[in-house]
């Protein structure tokens, strides 16, 4: 939402207050956004930290999930290799 208004607020000006970008809209628009992503990364450096943690921690709980998950079938799948082997050793 912050990132929205600091775009949206530049290009209003831009609009209002300087009658060349009215006939020129797609260079206001460039004008702003280059504003907007100023004003963001100056400004709203922290919320952009801690979205990216938060990311970062989803990330890898899912990872060790993931891996427990594999472990387990792995165990099972080595359980039984190991069942036929020794069927396998029995029957001869």
């Amino acid at each position: 939402m912050l990132r929205l208004l600091a775009f949206l607020v530049p290009l209003a000006i831009l609009w209002f207050f300087f009658p060349i970008f009215r006939e020129f809209w797609w260079l206001a628009a460039i004008f702003a956004a280059l504003i907007g992503t100023s004003i963001s990364m100056l400004f709203l450096r922290r919320p952009l930290t801690e979205a990216s943690a938060a990311i970062v921690e989803r990330r890898e709980a899912r990872a060790s999930t993931g891996q427990e998950d594999a472990d387990a079938e792995d165990a099972v799948v080595d359980g039984e290799s190991e069942t036929r082997a020794d069927e396998t050793r029995d029957e001869k």
